[in-house]
């Protein structure tokens, strides 16, 4: 049964990736093997669905726009075991997913709906045990921001929280005319690997996540004016840090200390 190609929808943020030269890449990207247990975030027409299900043999899709399910269930019957979870994706719990399959971690993928992409990361990134890795397609600043060092004027929350808990590895870069509709950005594919347990901070997550919000929140004060509420200057001091300094300025490692120093208290 032919199924005519659906129409992207505005309010899911809908671009779908079409050029097969892309599609490869990606695929040979996430190189998928028989047993892993992919989950595919937002699979759209099933673009990248069905070669990763093709070498796989199984794939689980998390889709929250219904009328793209039928089609994409009917392409993919002839290909491979496909189970489609109608959710959105912020409201799965990824960990349980990992243990009602009895599997230890998944390996995730997907083209991300551009307005939500960072709260998705985020919510990846809390459920970083059960993931052994993470294939994004993303807005290339998006991509800037994860991958971009102290210093680098697109550093800043979104970096420092994603590369406290992974390796961020940018692959390449996607142009507008390789989606239906082209979007009006760039797009680049991405590599995020969670930190093996004995490389990962040991701060408390709450703490850390006020810390760095706060010092990110007015990039143009020292730290001692945007962590006043939370940390005086000889705090920030114990913790070897410059409360004259900015926090564009400071590792990802200075913010652990940060935060470490806020639990002290």
């Amino acid at each position: 049964m032919n199924h005519a190609p659906a129409r992207p929808k505005k309010s899911f943020g809908q671009h779908f990736l079409h050029d097969r030269r892309y599609i490869d890449d990606i695929v040979r990207a996430i190189a998928p093997r028989d047993g892993d247990f992919l989950v595919e975030i937002g699979p759209g027409e099933g673009a990248l669905t069905l070669p990763l299900l093709a070498a796989a043999g199984s794939l689980t899709a998390i889709e929250l726009d219904t009328d793209l399910i039928p089609a994409l269930q009917a392409r993919a019957s002839a290909v491979g075991e496909l189970a489609i979870i109608h959710a959105d994706v912020l409201k799965v719990d990824l960990k349980a997913l990992a243990h009602r399959h009895g599997v230890e971690r998944l390996r995730i993928a997907g083209n991300l709906p551009y307005y939500i992409s960072s709260p998705i990361l985020f919510h990846c990134v809390d459920h970083a045990a059960a993931i052994e890795d993470m294939h994004f397609m993303l807005q290339k600043e998006v991509v800037d921001r994860m991958a971009a060092e102290p210093g680098s004027k697109v550093y800043g929350r979104l970096s420092v929280m994603l590369q406290l808990a992974c390796k961020v590895v940018p692959l390449f870069e996607v142009p507008p005319e390789a989606f239906r509709p082209p979007p009006k950005v760039d797009s680049a594919v991405v590599r995020v690997i969670p930190l093996p347990p004995h490389e990962r901070h040991d701060a408390d997550p709450e703490l850390l996540h006020a810390v760095v919000k706060a010092a990110f929140g007015q990039r143009r004060k020292t730290l001692g004016n945007a962590l006043r509420q939370l940390l005086d200057a000889d705090a920030i001091r114990r913790a070897d840090v410059d409360p004259k300094a900015r926090a564009e300025t400071l590792s990802p490692g200075d913010f652990v200390r940060l935060a470490k120093q806020l639990g002290a208290r």
